[in-house]
């Protein structure tokens, strides 16, 4: 199969650059794809006409894509900033098309030069982008001691992630913002959240921040057990130490998918993600409030990518992607739930219910018998005052259902 679609990174210093064969695929194309800026930097020769179709991106994204598709044997090669496949166009394109059409080539990443630049240890650093996702992301990332490496939508980013780190707690957070690396109006600027006054970079710039906790700011570990009281809620919520075996009964993985259904206050499907590196979950709840409930918590703790579905179960996991796992919080009695989860589940899946009633604890045991697994009851006390003594204070007791589906 002709490898005829290359995908190049490009730095500052342009075709300069470039390694031998990644400038030749460049000068050899076709079409070169790109953004205005990375097709400038590929000027056509001195008093000649180029004989290079230039395709700037469009949006959507797509509309390049399927015109790079349509182009299918010609030599066509994407210009891409620095490694295309740290959070840039070469991972969509590698979805799109098989490997064997293609060749790769990166260039140093922002974020390894931005390592150099601040002399932090790679391995010792979390990176992200928030080039076309939600600013609540970042929330995910903050601890005192972080060092955390931004890929900006634009040049309004740092100033955002200034105002959001300070309302956070975190305005002694030390900024440094880096634009144009690796060429020569390479530039730098620094300076703490609470204070961040500073000149709009270029809209291609990355963001260092050494996160510094302030009195007012709270920490939230990634292991199972969030205390309550960081989900906004009506009552209809799994309760930490519940939450906390659930979790470890569904053993999230990174990238794998999990059905919160019945979902109240989305807190298990929240901590899901937390827990599992690229882990995706879906909220099914038949409440609108609690629908906005949960997006405003899955907001706030830094998962924003949760998908809510508003309906009632099963009707509503129609259509649903199929999960890695599955977790009912409510509903269980209902006809016809516990049939369509299991069904949807792939070879391996797990399924985990909790009920707290007779009739829920019933048709467990119904099921347990019908496709195996484990039942453990989870009873918890909490202390409180008694006039001027104390005494614990029992909950009602938790029956859970774990089972793990076999091979066909």
């Amino acid at each position: 199969m002709s490898r005829w679609l290359a995908v190049v990174g490009i730095g500052e210093d342009g075709l300069d650059g470039l390694t031998p064969a990644a400038r030749t695929l460049v000068e050899t194309a076709e079409t070169l794809v790109g953004g205005r800026r990375h097709l400038a930097l590929v000027p056509a020769p001195e008093g000649e006409e180029s004989p290079i179709e230039h395709l700037s991106w469009a949006q959507p994204l797509s509309r390049t894509v399927e015109e790079i598709e349509a182009r299918r044997g010609r030599r066509v090669c994407v210009l891409a900033s620095g490694d295309p496949m740290s959070y840039g166009i070469g991972v969509t394109l590698a979805r799109k098309f098989l490997l064997e059409e293609m060749t790769i080539i990166p260039a140093v990443s922002a974020f390894s030069l931005a390592c150099a630049r601040m002399g932090w240890p790679r391995e010792e650093v979390e990176t992200l982008t928030l080039h076309g996702r939600p600013l609540d992301m970042l929330n995910f990332h903050l601890a005192d001691g972080a060092r955390l490496l931004i890929l900006s939508e634009d040049g309004d980013t740092p100033a955002r992630v200034a105002a959001r780190l300070t309302e956070l707690g975190y305005g002694r957070s030390q900024i440094a913002v880096l634009q144009h690396m690796g060429g020569p109006r390479e530039d730098r600027t620094d300076g703490t959240a609470a204070d961040w006054v500073k000149p709009r970079p270029a809209d291609l710039n990355t963001i260092a921040v050494l996160c510094r906790a302030g009195p007012r700011a709270r920490a939230l570990p990634r292991l199972a057990g969030l205390p309550d009281d960081v989900f906004e809620h009506d009552g209809q919520l799994t309760k930490r130490a519940v939450r906390a075996a659930a979790l470890a009964a569904l053993a999230p993985l990174p990238a794998a998918l999990l059905w919160d259904v019945g979902a109240g206050a989305g807190s298990v499907a929240i901590e899901w993600m937390r827990a599992g590196r690229g882990a995706r979950a879906i909220a099914v709840e038949r409440e609108r409030a609690r629908c906005a409930r949960i997006a405003a918590n899955a907001a706030a703790l830094g998962v924003p990518g949760l998908e809510v579905v508003e309906g009632a179960a099963p009707a509503a996991l129609a259509g649903l992607a199929a999960p890695d796992a599955v977790f009912i919080g409510g509903g269980v009695t209902e006809p016809g739930l516990v049939e369509s989860c299991w069904q949807a589940l792939a070879a391996g899946g797990r399924l985990v219910a909790n009920v707290v009633s007779l009739e829920g604890e019933a048709a467990l045991a119904h099921w347990r018998e019908a496709l195996g697994g484990e039942m453990t009851r989870i009873s918890l006390a909490e202390l409180e005052p008694i006039g001027r003594y104390h005494g614990w204070r029992p909950a009602m007791p938790v029956t859970q259902w774990t089972a793990v589906k076999g091979t066909p």
